[in-house]
């Protein structure tokens, strides 16, 4: 069923389907892709039915779904794609203006990839997909990697330099602290992403991390990205873990397509916040 996926993923024409019940908006993302990906076939439809249909009859790289359609909601729409084989990994992105607040309240469900915000523009879009349905060479960032299991951080961090990313692994909280703050006195930052567990060993958990990064360093969502992999599924304590700062969270056992994507998502919307000017 994957290895369906994966050779899509290789092609030289990637298949989008974008499903929006604007035309406007259709148009518009289409655009935008076909100048990013040369060769790239856009299949837009207005209403859930018709993606359904359209699922049913091929295989595609990349889907973006509005949370509202006209015949349905956009994560009933996600779900049926998860159910759907051959589509189960295929990467699906929520493409809305008010996508925060379900993302604050952890209600966009486990079937949706990741989420975009429409003010950030459909370049920043189209560069995600790029980067996704063509991503050989395209991961470029430093990640700060903070996992205190030899075992888990060897293989997460082969899996990450794969894709093109320079890693910094350490231990503990305390250790990230220490190397950010050596970073702010150079007047740098010193990651581009973090990427940090919840549990650790030492005295303090990631989610201390996260808000030592958001309020003793003053670094915005923009500014240093933070995704956080927990195995804790409760609703109530991943809201939490948002409403501190975390851009998104990963649910452990971590699956490396999924981690990657959302990894490499939040590296490309925090550049383009920051060539705007915007990534306070």
């Amino acid at each position: 069923m994957s290895t369906s996926i994966s050779n899509r993923l290789v092609s030289t024409a990637p298949r989008v389907l974008v499903v929006d019940g604007s035309k406007v908006v259709r148009q518009l993302i289409g655009r935008v892709l076909q100048s990013e990906l040369p060769g790239v076939e856009v299949v837009g439809c207005g209403s859930g039915g018709e993606a359904q249909q359209l699922l049913g009859e091929g295989v595609f790289d990349f889907i973006t779904i509005a949370l509202r359609l006209p015949d349905m909601d956009g994560l009933e729409l996600a779900r049926f794609v998860r159910e759907s084989a051959p589509q189960t990994y295929v990467p699906i992105v929520v493409v809305s203006g008010d996508v925060d607040d379900r993302l604050h309240r952890r209600t966009l469900g486990e079937d949706v990839t990741d989420y975009f915000d429409k003010s950030l523009g459909f370049q920043a879009l189209a560069e995600f997909i790029r980067g996704y349905v063509r991503p050989e060479g395209s991961a470029e960032g430093e990640v700060l990697y903070v996992e205190d299991s030899r075992v888990v951080a060897l293989a997460t961090r082969r899996m990450l330099e794969k894709y093109g990313l320079t890693v910094h692994h350490v231990i503990s909280v305390e250790d990230a602290l220490a190397l950010l703050e050596t970073a702010k006195v150079r007047g740098e930052v010193g990651a581009d992403v973090v990427l940090t567990d919840v549990s650790l060993k030492g005295e303090l958990t990631g989610g201390d991390l996260l808000e030592r990064i958001r309020r003793d360093f003053g670094y915005g969502k923009g500014r240093l990205p933070v995704l956080v992999m927990t195995g804790d599924e409760n609703p109530a304590n991943q809201a939490a873990l948002i409403r501190a700062g975390a851009n998104d969270l990963v649910e452990k056992p971590v699956e490396e397509k999924l981690l990657v994507t959302k990894l490499l998502f939040q590296l490309r919307v925090a550049r383009h916040l920051r060539q705007r000017g915007e990534a306070a």
